[in-house]
């Protein structure tokens, strides 16, 4: 997953929907081992579910240990059409973020596939909760394979 005392860059993808028992705890633990193995740099898709959860795990992580986290927005605007409560909870985990990568100015087909590829090919690695052959975590795994990039899954 990398070379020896360098830092490495890990691209998070996972459902939008989770189920009830998905295991935040594990979620949680596997970014902690990530950052004892010498990640220093989360990309996020910013997408509810998956990507917002592990952003909140982040969170207390940066006490510590140091890393950036970089938001990976498909396009301005993103949040806007979430209710009241999730647009507060997307603004301060925004706000949590280091850097900010808007790819396109207003929504378009194909904006989060083009978010996707952004993220594998800015990574050294993947983590995944993919549990479906089909959508964006199925095609980004897809695609991370396809690039080389190894593929931690998140069970």
């Amino acid at each position: 997953m990398k070379e020896q005392n360098r830092p490495w860059t890990c691209a998070l993808t996972g459902h939008r929907e989770l189920p009830e028992d998905f295991d935040k705890n594990g979620l949680c633990d596997k970014l902690e081992l990530f950052l004892q193995n010498g990640c220093d740099r989360f990309l996020c898709g910013m997408a509810q579910g998956f990507d917002l959860e592990a952003l909140d795990c982040l969170i207390p992580l940066r006490r510590k240990y140091r890393f950036t986290v970089e938001a990976c927005i498909p396009y301005a605007g993103q949040g806007e059409r979430l209710s009241a409560a999730a647009r507060k909870r997307y603004g301060e985990l925004l706000e949590f973020c280091d850097k900010k990568t808007v790819l396109f100015e207003s929504y378009r087909e194909g904006c989060f596939l083009a978010r996707n590829r952004y993220m594998v090919d800015n990574a050294d690695a993947l983590l995944a909760y993919c549990k479906r052959e089909k959508g964006g975590s199925a095609y980004t795994v897809a695609y991370a394979v396809k690039k080389g990039k190894p593929v931690v899954f998140l069970v």
